[in-house]
């Protein structure tokens, strides 16, 4: 496969560890959603604008939480900005529907992160998720190339268990896994931010909305996942060093609450020493329908059965290229 063609896959493979999480730091309920946002007193006369307490602020998010998680779905427009890599900087705009809980999306992405340095590349992708596969639409090029199949399979899990390597299998199951960005999951984080407040009221994409905002750092947010209790000491502290190496500092995260108490958009943002990603979510239409299927059988092909073909090396070179993936 060209470099080109690796970097548009890393690319949507990211865009979905972004949008659905992979790792996953929720907790299917639990204490996050059991208190209700408290009503607002009535006024005789309009009160002031004020800035909410703590506790206020933190009744909002839990409330907001519980309805998301229970909606199970919405309508995303995303944009995807990385900067500082070169040539491999650029914008991404994805569109369509996410469903959480479990996960699944079929989305359009397009922009010059999906292009950048190959003229081949189509103009817009596809990228559909069920669950732990990805199904990602590689173009009509590539497809010529493929029989005919145009739909790439990438199946990280299944890649990892079959290398028989267990750092191998770390990194492209965990690389990726803690950039969450299903909304509910996203609340469920900024809940556990130190230093959650109120910035205001805000009008988004023509609605009122209460603007909150919060940073976890790696840590803190390694703590806040789930699956972070599968991993031994000795590999929870490699896992710290080693983001700690890539100059990730942590999270900023912000999110702007309607009056139906939804999460009209998430913001967030992962500052590298070497450059940055921000992600930009709106969402509408919460609890709208998924109906998501995987592309038939006759038109896919699978990444990882694909590299072990490669040079007849039984999936080594092949492997270091999937590794790429994970990497960005």
């Amino acid at each position: 496969m060209s470099r080109s063609a690796w970097k548009r896959a890393g690319v949507v493979l990211t865009a979905a560890a972004v949008v659905t999480g992979l790792a996953g730091c929720q907790d299917d309920g639990g204490d996050k959603g059991e208190k209700k946002a408290a009503a607002p007193a009535p006024a005789t006369t309009p009160a002031a604008p004020r800035t909410q307490t703590l506790g206020e602020a933190t009744e909002v998010i839990r409330a907001a939480y519980t309805k998301t998680a229970g909606a199970k779905a919405a309508k995303v427009k995303m944009t995807m900005s990385m900067t500082g890599l070169g040539e491999e900087s650029g914008t991404a705009e994805m569109t369509g529907v996410q469903g959480w809980n479990p996960a699944v999306m079929d989305i359009t992405m397009k922009g010059s992160l999906l292009a950048a340095g190959d003229p081949t590349a189509p103009e817009q992708s596809r990228m559909i998720v069920l669950g732990d596969v990805t199904y990602v639409d590689m173009g009509a090029e590539k497809a010529a190339e493929r029989d005919g199949k145009r739909w790439m399979k990438l199946d990280m899990k299944a890649a990892a268990e079959a290398s028989g390597d267990p750092a191998l299998q770390k990194q492209m199951t965990g690389g990726l896994g803690n950039m969450n960005q299903d909304p509910a999951q996203q609340l469920a984080l900024l809940l556990d931010s130190p230093d959650l407040k109120h910035v205001g009221a805000e009008k988004i994409n023509g609605m009122e909305t209460q603007h909150y905002k919060g940073t976890l750092t790696f840590e803190q947010m390694l703590e806040a996942n789930k699956t972070s209790e599968l991993l031994s000491k000795k590999d929870h502290d490699a896992l710290v060093a080693a983001v700690k190496q890539a100059g990730l500092k942590g999270y900023d995260t912000e999110v702007w609450v309607n009056e139906d108490g939804y999460p009209a958009r998430m913001n967030v943002d992962m500052n590298m020493g070497f450059g940055s990603m921000k992600i930009r979510a709106d969402y509408s239409d919460y609890g709208t329908a998924t109906a998501v299927e995987a592309p038939p059988a006759k038109d896919t092909y699978d990444l990882f059965e694909m590299l072990k073909e490669l040079e007849g090396l039984e999936g080594t070179e092949g492997l270091e290229g999937l590794e790429g993936l994970t990497e960005g």
